[in-house]
């Protein structure tokens, strides 16, 4: 007997094809859900489309839909998987957000293309196929929302967009995939240590993302601040450092307890209160910034959007960052 899978298209690369000018974008219909019949060999097919937006446009208000999509079939009690196809741009973003607060006991695979439907190699029909194989596997229970391209199988806290070409774009830096797809069978060789969710109703809060520099002032934080936001991520150099300069714009942000996360913009390791001078991470520590525990800049932005949506507590906030 067939398993069912619940299919989640939501646009992107994936969905789209080139025409003759060379252009890649939507048409009038998506390529995938015409081609679904040719996956009724895996398993039993729930297909929905909310909406067929390329990832530019993709808002936490559409990862929220995705979200109550998944917990309404969760509820249901006859899935066993589930694979959203998606945008690459923001695909770890969504993938993320879903991880951190989508409340479904079925795997959750996301999905994407770097080659549109009719272009030469297109690799779009691969991975969802690859995707839904995993999403049918055993194993793909309780390790959290899976990211699957290219024969291989990423967390999502840890996967991230690395060319802007490449097929084999999503890596996770240091730490590597956790399994990978062949013909012959999905085969897992790390499982994750921990796992945390949130069970989160709205998702209304500004978090703006910024990236520190060499002579980097305070005038764009104040800028940033001046426009209202509820919290502000901060890729910071090296182990989590900041140039003086930069200090009263972080200090007018906690001065009005504005949480300010930092991470660091390498690309592997994580930001430490390791040096001691003058904007370095044992003062940012000192004057109450928050360091985050190896994510990059834009999954630090949607973590602590999920955070505001929990608490405005600054020592809760940490905790969550410590994870």
């Amino acid at each position: 007997m067939k398993k069912n899978i619940l299919l989640i298209h939501t646009g992107g690369t994936i969905s789209m094809s080139e025409d003759t000018n060379g252009a890649v974008k939507p048409g009038a219909n998506n390529p995938l859900t015409q081609g679904t019949e040719h996956l009724s060999n895996l398993a039993e097919l729930v297909v929905e489309e909310p909406f067929n937006l390329p990832s530019p446009h993709i808002t936490p208000k559409e990862m929220m839909e995705l979200k109550y999509i998944l917990e309404d079939y969760n509820k249901k009690g006859y899935i066993d998987g589930a694979v959203i196809t998606h945008g690459t741009d923001t695909l770890e973003e969504t993938a993320y957000f879903l991880d951190l607060t989508c409340q479904a006991s079925f795997p959750v695979v996301v999905t994407g293309a770097m080659r549109s439907s009719n272009e030469i190699g297109s690799d779009g029909l691969y991975n969802l196929i690859s995707s839904i194989r995993v999403a049918l596997s055993p194993e793909a229970k309780g390790k959290g929302v899976l990211v699957v391209l290219n024969d291989e199988i990423h967390t999502a806290v840890n996967v991230t967009k690395t060319h802007t070409s490449n097929i084999s774009t999503f890596q996770s830096p240091q730490y590597g995939p956790i399994g990978i797809v062949t013909k012959r069978g999905v085969l897992f060789h790390h499982t994750p240590t921990k796992h945390e969710n949130y069970p989160v109703a709205d998702i209304s809060k500004k978090v703006s993302l910024i990236k520190a520099h060499a002579g980097m002032d305070s005038s764009l934080l104040q800028a940033i601040l001046a426009l209202n936001v509820d919290g502000v991520v901060i890729e910071a150099l090296g182990q989590g450092n900041l140039p003086p300069t930069a200090l009263e714009g972080v200090k007018d942000f906690l001065k009005h307890n504005i949480p300010v996360v930092i991470v660091s913009r390498s690309f592997a390791g994580i930001v430490q209160d390791v040096y001691g001078y003058e904007g370095g991470g044992k003062h940012l520590k000192e004057l109450g910034v928050i360091f985050s525990n190896g994510l990059n800049g834009q999954k630090a932005r949607i973590k602590l959007l999920v955070a505001l949506a929990i608490t405005d507590q600054m020592n809760e906030i940490n905790e969550m960052f410590m994870f």
